[in-house]
């Protein structure tokens, strides 16, 4: 699938027609630049209106399109994204069910949707409204999604941290603890060299300390986890006693209630996530098929106000969609000119004229109606 496209349109000379004007374009592409692909862009006969209020319109169209267009990427962004993480195999995009390359090269108006008598500038406004509540939906789904998952990244982080600084619920069982009414049992952060001196150690680092009571829970790259039962009135003692010796005791309290729930609160967050990256994959592939229907309504709306203020009434062009590879460019701006009559474009200057700079914010000028759409 191509991801850039050119739409243009071409102004059909007096005494000719657009079925002609079609053929002969085919003919030079298929003889000049024959890895380009060609399509007819089909856009029906829309309401002209005023001169006034298509050049009041043809002003917003490149910032319309701009907002639109960053729309449709937002939306793809985030589905690769989706699909990235969801481990899904990227499948190609539809708008309602059909390939949104193909939706384009065979594009056919809506008029139940668009009615074609309606002012230009409705239309425009109604696709601008649609499209902006969609960035809201996509705004608020996303913020939802993503306040989950970071609270699971923060409870993640906890238990990927080192001994020193990790949640440590999860690497303590009830058996491991002591807790009566004179007895109780610590948990000691030992950095890895300093086991063995741990171990000589400990016993003797205050009085009231059990003997052989230390054991070890677990060990990470730089830590390993001990306990060690004694005297309550002598926790504080040997604290300050570890410390000295570069033994960190960390505070722990063991609760079977608070255990149980942060066991269901971390299940209900995964859960939450699942549920939410599904909903939201779902949404984003139907949205970016809604999308993209009306950015490719709102191109037709485009070339066809612009081949108006360009080429005069009665309305008389070719509008067209080409995928050149990027070594055909310029032969096929050479056809598209070639096919153009100069006096057919009233806003186009050579560059020996002092130039416009191309139409409606163009940065490049052309005797007949071009612009690109990205489709990534």
């Amino acid at each position: 699938m191509a991801t850039r496209y050119w739409v243009a349109s071409l102004p059909v000379s007096q005494g000719s027609s657009a079925s002609s004007l079609w053929s002969r374009l085919q003919e030079s592409i298929s003889k000049q630049a024959f890895d380009t692909s060609l399509y007819r862009f089909n856009i029906p006969n829309l309401r002209v209106g005023t001169l006034d209020s298509l050049l009041a319109l043809s002003d917003d169209l490149l910032k319309a399109n701009s907002f639109i267009e960053g729309v449709s990427h937002k939306i793809r962004r985030q589905i690769e994204e989706l699909e990235r993480v969801s481990g899904v195999v990227s499948s190609s995009l539809t708008v309602d069910g059909v390939p949104v390359d193909s939706y384009l090269t065979r594009f056919m108006w809506d008029e139940a949707k668009y009615p074609t008598m309606s002012p230009l500038r409705e239309i425009v406004d109604g696709i601008h409204v649609q499209i902006a509540k969609i960035e809201d939906d996509l705004k608020v789904r996303v913020a939802e999604y993503n306040n989950v998952r970071s609270q699971l990244n923060a409870i993640n982080r906890k238990q990927a941290g080192s001994l020193a600084v990790r949640d440590l619920s999860n690497l303590v069982k009830q058996e491991d603890i002591i807790n009566s009414e004179h007895l109780t049992t610590l948990l000691a952060i030992v950095p890895k060299y300093s086991q063995k001196d741990w171990l000589s150690s400990y016993e003797t680092l205050t009085t009231y300390v059990v003997p052989r009571s230390s054991k070890k829970l677990h060990e990470d790259n730089e830590y390993a986890l001990y306990t060690v039962t004694l005297f309550i009135r002598d926790a504080d003692n040997f604290r300050t006693k570890a410390r000295e010796r570069n033994f960190q005791i960390r505070d722990f309290e063991y609760n079977p209630e608070t255990q149980e729930s942060r066991k269901q609160e971390l299940e209900k967050l995964n859960q939450d996530q699942e549920t939410l990256r599904s909903s939201l994959l779902q949404w984003c592939y139907t949205s970016y098929g809604e999308v993209f229907s009306s950015w490719m309504h709102f191109c037709a709306v485009r070339v066809f106000s612009e081949s108006i203020l360009r080429y005069g009434l009665p309305p008389s062009f070719l509008s067209v969609v080409l995928s050149p590879p990027t070594k055909s460019e310029k032969k096929v701006r050479n056809i598209l000119e070639g096919l153009c009559s100069s006096s057919n474009s009233t806003y186009w200057k050579t560059e020996d004229e002092g130039g416009m700079g191309g139409f409606a914010g163009d940065t490049d000028a052309h005797p007949y109606v071009s612009f690109t759409i990205n489709l990534i």
